[in-house]
């Protein structure tokens, strides 16, 4: 086990004009034990960062640290670091028992009894020891999961890497694996870095989330922070499902306006926005109560009519939208009974607002995190 460290990583593929900057430089410091989860959309680096760290790409930039010792120069085989591929990348002609054992040969001067020792000692952790005999061809997805892990598992080293491990699984064998790893990872206390573009598996699995976009880190937090307290427009809504509403609006005074759409201020919330000319309002579904009462007043309170209705079960998602102004999405009780084309108020509370810069995307005022906890204890 040991601290990894990501100091000012920087990568380009090709050279002069025609270079392509994958990743813009990365600063992140995951702490011994650490399950740290990049995540972010196609294409923003997360992939290649973690290749970086592997040693399976040159870094163009920066430095990575493991135990504080210099890993740039090193050759993969020389940094500690088990690596979990997305396409568990298992040898056909070997058995489970000689995939496990393979890395064990090629990197350590363990004996036969030994190595087997710990083969056996991992198939029991993953409860694959009735595997040990088959190869990768007879068996399932999961079971190819599992055999990935252990092989990892078995040379014990510093830090495992795990590039989108679950997305060749099924819905639910995904979840039960999501699970499956959490506990896992906390029996071996290892320093973790799991790359994903689903932000559930970064949300349910990580201790602290790493969000990139375009190469750049956006923001490293834990999960509930992310959500609750995100650094910019693009975190607000890259993380949640459904996902964050946004309504882009000018600063008018202690009012946020936009086409048919004015939302007052109070104090903190204009002192915030002081000195923009453009902001965003942000709510998350959750937060927005709809009303068919007739009954709901107030600043806040707006005119809807309820476009589209998807029941979830648990919950349904309301299509809404604010007469003659902005759309919104709202999620409400599953048991409620609610249609199409009923006219509704809305209310967007302001202590659950979000309000980011109009040109910058930063966020200018976060709903608090106290506030969050409290809302948890309601449930």
């Amino acid at each position: 086990m040991a601290q990894l460290e990501l100091d000012s990583v920087t990568k380009r593929f090709g050279e002069g004009d025609e270079s392509v900057l994958a990743v813009d430089d990365v600063n992140v410091d995951i702490a011994d034990g650490e399950f740290l989860v990049l995540v972010g959309p196609s294409g923003c680096g997360k992939s290649t960062t973690l290749r970086m760290v592997a040693g399976l790409e040159s870094i163009t930039d920066g430095e990575i640290r493991l135990g504080g010792d210099r890993m740039n120069e090193k050759r993969p085989a020389e940094r500690d670091i088990a690596m979990v591929f997305q396409s568990y990348a298992l040898y056909p002609h070997m058995t489970v028992r000689q995939n496990m054992r393979f890395g064990l040969e090629e990197s350590t001067d363990l004996d036969d009894d030994e190595m087997d020792e710990r083969v056996e000692d991992t198939a029991e952790l993953l409860d694959i020891t009735e595997l040990l005999d088959r190869k990768p061809g007879a068996l399932s997805g999961g079971q190819q999961q599992r055999v990935a892990l252990g092989r990892a598992i078995v040379r014990e080293p510093a830090a495992f890497l795990m590039d989108e491990p679950l997305s060749n699984l099924d819905a639910k064998l995904r979840s039960q694996m999501r699970t499956e790893l959490q506990q896992l990872q906390d029996d071996l206390d290892t320093t973790t870095v799991y790359v994903t573009h689903d932000q559930t598996e970064a949300m349910t699995m990580g201790d602290r989330i790493a969000i990139l976009d375009a190469g750049e880190l956006q923001q490293v937090a834990t999960p509930l922070e992310a959500y609750h307290r995100p650094a910019n427009r693009f975190v607000a809504g890259f993380i949640g499902e459904p996902s964050m509403n946004f309504v882009e609006g000018a600063v008018d005074g202690d009012a946020l306006t936009a086409d048919g759409f004015r939302y007052p201020l109070g104090e903190s919330v204009a002192a915030a926005v002081d000195g923009s000319a453009n902001a965003t309002l942000g709510i998350r579904p959750e937060d927005i109560t709809v009303d068919g009462s007739g009954s709901l007043e107030g600043d806040h309170t707006f005119d809807a009519t309820v476009d589209v209705v998807e029941p979830m079960g648990d919950e349904n998602v309301v299509h809404l939208s604010i007469d003659g102004g902005p759309q919104l999405i709202a999620t409400v009780d599953g048991l409620r009974r609610i249609e199409s084309g009923t006219a509704v108020t809305v209310e967007i509370p302001e202590e659950a607002i979000h309000v980011f810069d109009g040109s910058s995307g930063e966020a200018l005022h976060n709903r608090s995190l106290d506030d969050a906890e409290l809302d948890d204890r309601r449930v």
